[in-house]
């Protein structure tokens, strides 16, 4: 059988081309994906930026390490403790840095330094000189404003001189904006771009700006400045020195978008692979029905069929599996790239040279192939010999009682599982890992019980295409609707694309209003302002506090420590506020207590804390200081954050946001104009509430849409690429059919409008499959979400979904159409 199978497969490879490049290109995906996440997990870190010039930095130890029963459990800390200042001279020749919140009013986010520290990235200078009375400052090229931003230096430094007022240039007098609010400063430098937007102050005002010294670099040996720090520093050398660098939360954050984006890809296209490769093969059987039938009429056996379709789909995926395990890493630097240039993926990564992908994509597409012929090889050793004899290619039925009990197995999966969430852990129906996996379902089930709603939604569909002239409109309909299963199968990466499309993007956005919802909710000020930086600078919250007929009052984020099980240290995120003034501001929602008792020695948790009212708790506060707290209150579902504190535990941190508060009788208008008169030069921007709830929803679903669009990408190609194949072999199987209507008297034209009718029937079915999964899962996301935060509107973004759409029924016309067009004729079946 196996020698048949080989036969078969040089003599109707047409059925198998089909098969064989979507087994080869989700092998190719699979393993460049698994390349890329590869690449994200073993790729070195970032060589050093900030120190990258200086052999030596000493810097305070930036963690709080804890002892336990169990050795020291550590956590980075939120507040730099910042270094002794009798280390500076011991150490002759190191260079002193401080570095601090300081931005430019209108220009983007920035920190001041000592001009000294200018020569540890370096920073040098491209015009004018180094700064060195207090009203003078050098800014980096990443620190002038945007319309500058991206001139050479060359060019920066011909033109510096005469640069406007207004514009950082040299001469140009500019507002710089501290913690302590914002002064009028004069440039008399421009240095080139360094890792990091950087304002340069003389040395003896960056330490009025910021007394803390935050490192020390050194050129001298490491013995020397060990022996001068003796033990009350962290000495770092090497790739040490990237410690303090501005971008490892950055980097950080884009290598795990980088490891997530390729993990969700990885897992839809191992997904999508089973679905397409079974569809694949079981119309590639229910084509060679007819000769299955031949075989067992001259004794072939049911074990010896399904044997040759084993054998058959062995060969095929050994050799598409190692084209595409051998191929697939070849893209990995242009995805690496691509993601790159999304943001989505630091452009530092470097491509993984590991084997292992490629093996286990090898081994995904084998193992695919085999599981995707099962089904088929079953139905195929149940052709009887006496189908041999027909004069006709009658279709069995598509919905055998495996199948029947398979999609509906599938189906209650799915719903049971949406109900579990739904009922059990409506906040775990917003988290990917748990509504991805029901989607995944719910198009299986689609995809298995597709034959059943083939026939009624076709006969729907093509009811408008009976009533034209002619007989066009009653051929296809009978072409459509008499071959159900065929017609599932074409359409099937239809349901696959845009069943995808449509229900991660509706459910991204349904999501996203979820969230924005529930952070909004609590909000009572009518007017917010927020921070274009670090934070908002005292002398802004001063001039706020003095708008008449306002009540104001600001929130800061910072950090406490517990230890948790006597065994490990937790950061835990905290608001300090104004306890007597924070509720005129938010709905601060309480399950036992009361926020009248927050005092400097007592908080109020969230159940996350696992504590009871009036217990007392050993807990560390951001800067690594030990203090012991008593529980005061007990905060409810959906309070606007985990823990309250009051503003005495935010040592240099600076408020995140200031919420205002109309009094009665006063003019919005009047505190509009105010508002907008306080944050000019600040940084900072005042807006409404509708106002910030608008930009947070933009926000997320821009950052959301993003990463899903990637995915999307990445997936749809291959799935329309086998709706190419799919409708190709299609094509191939009607040839005779379509010369018979050439032979009864259809023209050229008669036969093209006959055959793109039929794909773009075939193109709508499958999307009327697509919309039914897509409406079962976003209604049950739903009912987890409306547990959440009330009704939320189902959104679909209809443009990306229609275009998807068009993007199918396009490659649908033109795989059908092509092969048709060289129809010139063909002999009647014989009988």
């Amino acid at each position: 059988m196996l020698r048949i199978a080989w036969s078969t497969l040089r003599t109707r490879w047409m059925s198998f081309a089909g098969t064989f490049a979507a087994l080869m290109l989700g092998t190719a995906l699979v393993a460049a994906l698994g390349q890329v996440l590869a690449s994200s997990i073993s790729s070195p870190d970032r060589g050093p930026q900030r120190y990258a010039a200086a052999p030596v930095v000493v810097v305070p130890d930036g963690r709080l390490t804890v002892d336990t029963w169990q050795g020291g459990s550590s956590a980075p800390l939120a507040e730099p403790r910042g270094l002794d200042a009798g280390l500076a001279g011991r150490l002759p020749g190191g260079v002193v840095d401080r570095v601090f919140p300081a931005q430019l009013a209108g220009g983007p986010p920035a920190v001041g330094r000592p001009w000294s520290a200018a020569r540890t990235a370096p920073h040098a200078l491209v015009a004018g000189r180094a700064p060195a009375a207090p009203d003078e400052i050098a800014v980096s090229i990443g620190a002038r404003p945007l319309a500058e931003q991206g001139e050479p230096a060359q060019a920066i430094a011909s033109t510096a001189q005469s640069t406007p007022a207004g514009e950082q240039g040299v001469g140009a007098r500019v507002r710089v904006v501290t913690a302590t609010g914002a002064r009028g400063y004069r440039v008399v430098g421009v240095t080139a771009a360094g890792p990091e937007a950087v304002v340069f102050f003389s040395d003896a005002q960056a330490a009025r700006l910021s007394p803390r010294i935050d490192a020390i670099a050194s050129w001298s040996t490491v013995a020397e400045v060990r022996a001068a720090v003796g033990g009350r520093a962290q000495v770092l050398t090497g790739q040490e020195r990237a410690l303090p660098d501005p971008s490892r939360v950055a980097d950080e954050r884009a290598r795990n978008n980088a490891n997530t984006i390729a993990g969700i890809a990885a897992g839809f296209a191992g997904f999508i692979a089973v679905f397409v490769v079974s569809s694949t093969f079981a119309f590639a059987v229910g084509q060679r029905r007819r000769e299955f039938a031949l075989l067992r009429t001259i004794g072939a056996t049911v074990r010896q069929v399904r044997r040759m379709l084993y054998g058959e789909a062995v060969l095929v995926a050994v050799t598409a599996s190692a084209i595409g395990a051998f191929a697939g890493p070849l893209a990995t630097r242009p995805i690496l790239d691509w993601l790159a240039s999304l943001g989505m993926a630091p452009a530092w990564l470097v491509p993984s040279t590991s084997a292992i992908p490629s093996y286990l994509a090898f081994g995904t597409g084998v193992l695919v192939s085999v599981l995707g012929v099962a089904a088929a090889a079953r139905r195929a050793g149940s052709v009887r010999p006496a189908e041999a004899m027909r004069e006709s290619a009658v279709e069995p039925r598509a919905m055998t009682l495996a199948r029947w009990i398979a999609g509906l197995a599938v189906l209650a999966t799915a719903v049971i599982s949406m109900a579990v969430n739904a009922l059990g852990d409506p906040a775990g129906a917003t988290n990917n890992k748990t509504f991805m996996p029901v989607v995944m379902l719910l198009i299986a089930a689609a995809g298995l019980l597709a034959p059943v709603f083939v026939r009624p939604v076709a006969r729907l569909l093509t009811r408008p295409l009976e009533r034209l002239r002619g007989a066009g409109g009653t051929v296809v309909a009978a072409g459509t609707t008499a071959s159900a299963g065929r017609t599932a199968a074409t359409a099937a990466p239809v349901l696959v694309t845009v069943a995808l499309a449509a229900t991660l993007l509706g459910g991204a956005a349904m999501t996203d209003a979820t969230k924005t919802a529930l952070e909004t909710a609590p909000v009572r000020a009518d007017y917010l302002v927020l921070p274009a930086g670090a934070g908002l600078d005292r002398q802004l919250v001063e001039r706020l506090r003095s708008i008449p007929g306002t009540d104001v009052t600001t929130t800061t984020s910072t950090s406490l420590y517990t230890l948790e099980g006597a065994t490990q240290l937790i950061q835990r995120p905290v608001a300090a506020v104004d306890p007597a003034a924070v509720r005129t501001a938010l709905s601060i929602p309480l399950r036992a207590g009361s926020l009248d008792e927050l005092r400097d020695d007592t908080i109020v948790v969230s159940e996350t804390w696992e504590l009871k009212l009036g217990q007392s708790v050993r807990i560390w506060r951001a800067d690594g200081s030990r203090a012991t707290f008593r529980v005061v209150g007990l905060l409810g579902e959906n309070a606007p954050a985990d823990a309250y504190v009051t503003a005495a535990h935010t040592f240099s941190a600076l408020p995140s946001a200031a919420y205002v508060k109309l009094r009665p009788g006063s003019s919005a208008p009047a505190v509009r104009e105010a508002l907008g008169q306080a944050v000019a030069g600040h940084n900072a921007r005042a807006l409404t509430r509708s106002e910030w709830a608008a930009s947070l929803d933009a926000r997320r679903a821009s950052a959301s849409r993003l990463g899903l669009l990637v995915v999307l990408a990445i997936m749809l190609g291959y799935t329309v690429i086998s709706l190419v194949n799919t409708l190709l072999m299609a094509a191939s199987d009607r040839a005779p059919e379509r010369g018979a209507l050439r032979l009864l008297g259809a023209t050229g034209p008669q036969l093209l409008r006959y055959v793109v009718a039929e794909a773009l029937v075939v193109v709508a079915v499958g999307v009327v499959l697509a919309f039914a999964a897509t409406g079962v899962s976003l209604l049950g996301l739903w009912a987890a979400l409306v547990q959440l935060a009330g009704p939320v509107a189902v959104a679909v973004p209809w443009q990306p979904v229609g275009a998807v759409i068009v993007a199918c029924a396009v490659l649908a016309v033109l795989a059908a159409a092509l092969p048709a067009a060289r129809v010139k004729g063909a002999a009647l079946p014989k009988g």
